[in-house]
């Protein structure tokens, strides 16, 4: 694996830190528009929530994508990286007023309202400044997903949406409302799904909506069915581009459109999961009584998933071309759930090797934290080494 990182410019840089491959950034975003323009009236927005990292927004940005943000201070990332306001999407359970009148300031594109009692806010807050806050229903389809309980987001025990059953109620509580327009409904049911069978699920929930919503004179600018794709966490060389492809076309099959609707998709870890990988130093190999322990310079604070979700993230020693000996992979952090990883086949490591821990573009440097005192860790573009 040492060929695909420049091993000598990394050894000029203070770890740990991430790399992020540009190329294949690109390259990802070249293959969403393509398989997206496939298909009439799909538009994607990017996730922000999955790296807000500015140069990596600004790839993004070039390519077109919209920005899909859960918190003012994303909005403010996505219009500094250059996403035009009307591409904007604000979601989240818990809008703060100077958030929502964020959003109202720059004339985002749609506000994805969760509850009733969020939407008396826009309502009134947009009264006070004489606008109309476009908006659509997050509401909750009750679809499970076959990925991580952590993650699920579709289920009525869920914190995310309205109730399908409050669904008629609520939109013609809005349609009364005078600083209000209903413009479309959203859903999102979960991350990291590799199941196609589960977007079908929300593919048959939305179709008995919008016939629903028809017999009662209700007619949808846009319908958003957010992201949830996942990527190849095993096989991040193998299979570095998520199947975009299938992943539209089972929409454009199952989902029945009706004419001069959009559909709004909101993916984040598939577009940039693949292209980022955390960089760490080998500080010890200490011998346990029963395994051996590479401690590195990394540790929960810099990547979060494995501790959080038992996450499983390929890790590669690209200093050593020796043959393979099994470590526990663990970080510095004074807590015993700081561990990369559990009794895995690395080329033999020594003090001072290179680590990379894989497919860490997505919820990896955008949830670091500064815990014992730690600094952040610093994000490189390819491009710029």
């Amino acid at each position: 694996m040492k060929g695909i990182f420049p091993i000598d410019k990394f050894e000029r840089i203070e770890t740990p830190f991430y790399y992020y491959d540009a190329a294949l950034l690109r390259q990802t975003l070249r293959t969403i528009n393509q398989e997206a323009e496939k298909h009439k009236g799909f538009c994607v927005h990017y996730a922000v929530k999955a790296n807000a990292n500015p140069k990596v927004l600004r790839l993004i940005r070039e390519a077109g994508l919209g920005a899909d943000c859960v918190s003012g201070g994303e909005i403010e990332a996505a219009i500094r990286a250059g996403f035009p306001n009307s591409k904007i999407v604000f979601a989240g359970v818990g809008k703060s007023d100077k958030e929502i009148n964020l959003g109202l300031d720059n004339d985002i594109f749609c506000f994805n309202v969760e509850s009733v009692p969020e939407l008396e806010v826009i309502n009134e807050l947009a009264a006070a400044k004489g606008k109309e806050a476009r908006v659509a229903f997050r509401l909750n389809p009750n679809v499970g997903a076959h990925t991580h309980a952590n993650i699920t987001t579709g289920l009525s025990e869920n914190k995310f949406g309205i109730p399908m059953n409050d669904m008629l109620k609520v939109i013609t509580q809005a349609s009364n409302m005078g600083n209000i327009k209903v413009v479309g409904v959203h859903f999102h049911i979960g991350s990291q799904i590799l199941d196609m069978g589960d977007f079908e699920a929300l593919c048959n929930r939305v179709n008995e909506l919008q016939t629903l919503l028809e017999s009662h004179h209700i007619y949808l600018e846009h319908i958003n069915v957010g992201g949830g794709l996942g990527i190849d966490y095993q096989h991040p060389n193998r299979v570095p581009l998520p199947d975009f492809g299938t992943y539209f076309n089972t929409y454009a099959k199952k989902l029945k459109l009706r004419g001069g609707q959009t559909l709004h998709f909101e993916l984040g870890r598939s577009v940039v999961g693949q292209s980022g990988s955390l960089i760490t130093r080998t500080l010890y190999i200490k011998e346990g009584t029963a395994k051996k322990f590479c401690i590195v310079d990394a540790g929960f604070t810099d990547l979060i998933r494995p501790a959080l979700y038992q996450a499983y993230h390929k890790i590669e020693n690209i200093s050593s071309e020796q043959p393979q000996e099994t470590y526990d992979v663990v970080g510095p952090i004074c807590e015993s759930t700081d561990v990369f990883a559990k009794h895995i086949d690395l080329n033999e490591t020594h003090r001072g090797d290179l680590l990379a821990i894989r497919s860490a573009g997505a919820y990896g440097e955008i949830m670091a934290s500064g815990y014992n005192c730690r600094k952040l860790p610093i994000g490189y573009m390819s491009d710029e080494l």
